[in-house]
């Protein structure tokens, strides 16, 4: 190969292509955030150029990819405009075998989850590393919360058992694109992920989470056989 990537980067690359297709003119795109949608929102550009898709508009979940998708010259308009999505592909840090996922890693779990509720058909394209049989066996759950209360979140979320970090970025604390902070909840693997997601959901400093329960229609999984494709039944 001479493209220059790593095999598993290639890997990715390939999957979000393969979502790609599930595009069609005339559509409104969520643009999800991250290594792996970041070549989702590439293939979306390269289709608009050359003309493959037509009056595609695209709604970003975080600064990071509005500024990719400008720079590709993609479309871009808000809620106020386009208040239901069609279609939105995004990646995910870990997928149980329901689908369910926690995501946040890149910071835009907020912005994430508002668009996949806003959204008809929710894609994930990871790489096979990101599957596990229990959400939280490889992965934290970040809990995103507002500044005001982040002491006595993070005393709730230890109180249920996760052990807690402020999630640093740099000198200070990372900031998300709408002013919070991030608390990372290592809470082991969890028994019961929507009862987890509901106590979370409680909190008034809490103003989102990583848990994304029935939420995803599809998941590709990309491996070293190909791309694998997982649906939701009924999705």
């Amino acid at each position: 190969m001479t493209d220059g990537l790593d095999p598993q980067t290639r890997q990715k690359k390939a999957a979000a292509e393969q979502a790609v297709e599930w595009v069609e003119s005339g559509t409104t795109v969520g643009l999800g955030t991250g290594s792996t949608a970041i070549w989702a929102i590439r293939a979306i550009g390269a289709a608009l150029a050359e003309g493959r898709l037509r009056d595609v508009v695209c709604i970003p979940t975080s600064e990071v990819s509005a500024a990719a998708a400008r720079e590709l010259g993609i479309p871009l308009v808000t809620f106020e405009d386009r208040p239901v999505v069609d279609v939105t592909i995004d990646g995910a840090d870990e997928v149980d075998p329901a689908l369910d996922l926690i995501k946040g890693y890149g910071g835009a779990l907020l912005r994430e989850k508002a668009v996949a509720q806003a959204t008809r058909r929710e894609v994930i394209v990871v790489d096979a590393s990101k599957p596990s049989a229990l959400l939280g066996t490889r992965c934290h759950v970040p809990v995103e919360v507002i500044r005001f209360a982040a002491r006595t979140e993070r005393d709730f979320l230890e109180a249920l058992g996760a052990r807690v970090v402020l999630r640093p970025d740099g000198v200070g604390p990372f900031v998300t694109d709408e002013g919070n902070w991030i608390l990372d909840a290592d809470f082991g693997p969890i028994d019961d992920v929507p009862r987890l997601a509901a106590r979370l959901q409680e909190r008034a400093g809490i103003v989102e989470h990583g848990l994304f329960v029935g939420l995803t229609a599809d998941v590709l999984i990309a491996g070293t056989d190909g791309v694998e494709h997982r649906q939701r039944p009924g999705a």
